[in-house]
């Protein structure tokens, strides 16, 4: 049976009264150009966790990355926009502290504080965040006793607030969003219910490869789309055109189909296409009578035959995990088939798993998100796991201390 929680406290085990929680989350969220958040999906996904620790009488503590800001000097990756939807949503006054590294972090802390929490200013603004800094974790260890992981889409990085500080808690553990992340990516592989059909998308099939050996023992059958698709095809010596095709991959990808086929499994790839001359091209769009497609033109999307075959397969699913786009979604003339998957994902009463990243971001254009069993919020993170690898940021809740007396702090 798989468990990936196995030796992993979660936040219902501590007694939270008094104390001071500090919650990593990933509070990541698309913003416009003038600073708006035009997805606030994640900050939702961490609300349960940061109701919790509120309602048991915790002080908390809430800190997050924002994109890739190259210096504390580039404030359009501020915090401030989130911090501010979060008191809103909950209803809290937030204090954003511009210095973590401060004393007023503890001066907040040895107040009463009422209706109120902090919110580190983004991490990413001190380089000791994504060089594991232990420095940077000394400097948390002496305001925080408990701590909490429920930035599952940032586990996979070995970043100080991810690893070294973790490192040196001894109570710690991960919030409502990681534990559901882990027993919904764990059902995937313990005993789903069949038939369980594994739907790939995406440009590469390079990034596929590790989740494709994972499953290909457990599912009962694939479902190609998006430029991946053009590679298999074309490793059975069907012409493709323009499309994107990883020539490095078409070995791999003939004896993929091979072994899928020994197997007795479905295998089911585009048998037309929506295509046109360049990404951008919009006014030659043209949708493909079979499989082949001209020299001159690529494949952006499946046709609508392929849209009924797909459908036809996945509504007979009782388990669905979906990773990648059928073909350009960004662009409404190339985006049918991605929202059809959703669509008929949205109408199975079975269990229905969207990967994190860019099939997250499809499931919601499509407006069938809320249909879904779980979206997951970790794009690298999610595939990481599946793929079996060691997740840094799970691992280290792992580890117990040998002494709690070099770690624990004085409650405020």
């Amino acid at each position: 049976m798989t468990d990936g929680l196995k030796g992993i406290k979660t936040v219902r085990d501590f007694e939270l009264k008094g104390k001071t929680v500090f919650l990593r989350l990933d509070l990541n969220v698309p913003m416009d150009v003038s600073g708006h958040i035009t997805d606030e999906t994640r900050i939702t996904a961490a609300l349960p966790t940061m109701k919790y620790c509120l309602e048991k009488g915790a002080k908390l503590i809430i800190a997050s990355h924002l994109g890739r800001p190259k210096s504390a000097a580039d404030r359009q990756y501020s915090m401030e926009p989130v911090a501010q939807r979060v008191g809103e949503l909950l209803d809290v006054e937030v204090v954003l502290m511009d210095e973590p590294d401060s004393e007023g972090v503890k001066h907040i802390l040895y107040g009463p504080m009422k209706n109120q929490i902090i919110c580190l200013e983004n991490l990413r603004f001190d380089p000791g965040e994504v060089e594991n800094s232990t420095e940077l974790a000394v400097m948390w260890t002496s305001y925080a006793d408990i701590y909490i992981n429920d930035a599952f889409g940032a586990s996979h990085r070995a970043h100080a607030s991810i690893s070294a500080f973790p490192e040196m808690m001894v109570d710690k553990g991960v919030g409502f969003l990681i534990e559901k992340e882990i027993k919904m990516l764990d059902g995937l592989f313990d005993r789903p219910q069949k038939p369980y059909i594994a739907v790939l998308g995406g440009s590469k099939v390079s990034d596929k490869i590790p989740v494709i050996e994972k499953l290909i023992n457990v599912v009962d059958g694939f479902v190609i789309g998006g430029a991946m698709a053009y590679t298999f095809l074309k490793a059975q010596g069907i012409e493709v055109g323009k499309s994107l095709v990883e020539t490095d991959k078409l070995k791999y990808a003939k004896e993929m189909i091979e072994r899928i086929e020994a197997r007795g499994k479905t295998l089911l790839l585009p048998v037309d296409h929506v295509t046109s001359t360049s990404f951008g091209d919009t006014k030659n769009i043209r949708v493909t009578t079979d499989h082949k497609i001209n020299e001159k033109e690529m494949g952006l999307d499946i046709g609508p035959k392929t849209i009924l075959l797909y459908k036809k397969c996945l509504s007979e699913a009782k388990t669905v995990f979906w990773n990648g786009p059928m073909g350009v979604f960004e662009t409404p003339e190339f985006s049918k088939g991605t929202f059809a998957i959703a669509e008929t994902m949205a109408n199975n009463s079975g269990t229905m798993i969207v990967g994190g990243g860019d099939s997250a971001a499809a499931a919601e254009a499509s407006g069938f998100a809320d249909k879904m069993t779980h979206i997951s919020t970790g794009g690298g993170a999610s595939l990481e796991y599946l793929q079996g690898e060691k997740l840094p940021g799970l691992e280290v809740l792992r580890k117990r201390k040998q002494s709690e007396s070099s770690t624990s702090t004085p409650t405020f």
